[in-house]
């Protein structure tokens, strides 16, 4: 790609001439809407005729948009697809690299939408226990379990150990109708969904029926070790302190464990308190271990639900 060129003579306007104009049209959004959320959020014009694009405002705002938009292009070229609400995402995140922190499965690339999103790969492939603490939508769980597949893959695990509380008020399975099957599935649908997404279908079912990959709620894990595995505990603030313990010691040789969850959305009945927020505060500062903190502008969902979660947090914070 050419560079930025300035040209002072017509009111400093920022002028891009890109080399490819393959994908122009997702660049520029349907009906050019990528555009105008750019001119919004950097407060410029911005006008195109075919692959040259001229942005116009004060000289430090225009040089922002435009290198925010050739970060864009790059992306694009790169493979790295992006829709509507992605670009909300982008617009609002710090600069992350697109190589070196990257997850690879058989079904598709991932990388990092942010910068802590990009810390947090960097935990998982440096540390035995990790603790990813945010709130929904911030792409924890999905990268978690992206980056276990990949471990899987890559033959450095032989298992994936995936675990959730199954029903928040102390698990108690015995008091749901169905089989265990058609008891669990529920509680653990996000987990099977972002597997779905990862690898071929006949695979993953041949890894579930081999039990290679396990899926099973929180209370199955009692009297366990864990050894060269991949372990995840989702949602995690709805754990009992009890719960917390037994599960962080089945951590067995050659095995990772990542425990995910959001210490604003505690479930637990009334006088249990959340075995996550517990660790949290005695957890030993020691080589090895590492917790990466999501905030609401890591969130990677729908634009309106960072608005809906800060709207919360100030309830929260008022209360």
């Amino acid at each position: 790609m050419k560079k930025i060129k300035l040209d002072k003579k017509i009111n400093n306007k920022h002028i891009i001439e890109f080399e490819k104009n393959s994908f122009l049209t997702e660049l520029y959004g349907s009906h050019d809407q990528n555009l105008a959320k750019f001119e919004v959020y950097f407060n410029v014009s911005i006008s195109y005729r075919g692959n040259v694009l001229e942005i116009s405002g004060d000289n430090e705002s225009s040089l922002m948009a435009a290198d925010k938009i050739m970060e864009l292009y790059k992306e694009l070229d790169k493979g790295i697809k992006t829709g509507l609400n992605d670009i909300d995402v982008f617009l609002k995140s710090e600069r992350v690299s697109r190589d070196k922190f990257l997850i690879k499965t058989k079904n598709k690339k991932i990388f990092a939408r942010s910068k802590n999103q990009e810390r947090f790969i960097e935990a998982i492939n440096n540390n035995d226990l990790v603790f990813g603490i945010g709130p929904a939508g911030t792409g924890k769980t999905y990268l978690a379990v992206a980056a276990a597949v990949q471990s899987l893959f890559n033959n450095d695990v032989s298992k994936i150990i995936l675990s959730r509380p199954a029903v928040e008020a102390g698990e108690r399975l015995g008091f749901l109708p169905g089989d265990l099957k058609e008891k669990i599935d529920p509680y653990l649908r996000p987990l099977y969904d972002a597997l779905n997404d990862l690898m071929p279908k006949k695979i993953l079912e041949n890894y579930m029926e081999s039990d290679v990959i396990e899926i099973a709620p929180l209370a199955f894990m009692r009297g366990r070790t864990l050894e060269n595995a991949f372990i995840i505990l989702d949602e995690a603030q709805n754990t009992t302190n009890m719960q917390m313990k037994m599960f962080l010691t089945r951590l067995g040789r050659d095995s990772k464990m990542v425990i995910l969850g959001d210490t604003t959305q505690i479930d637990l009945p009334s006088g249990n308190s959340s075995g996550l927020k517990e660790i949290l505060e005695i957890l030993p500062k020691t080589k090895g271990i590492k917790k990466i903190n999501f905030l609401p502008k890591d969130i990677v969902r729908h634009r309106l639900v960072d608005k809906i979660v800060n709207a919360y947090s100030r309830l929260l914070k008022n209360n």
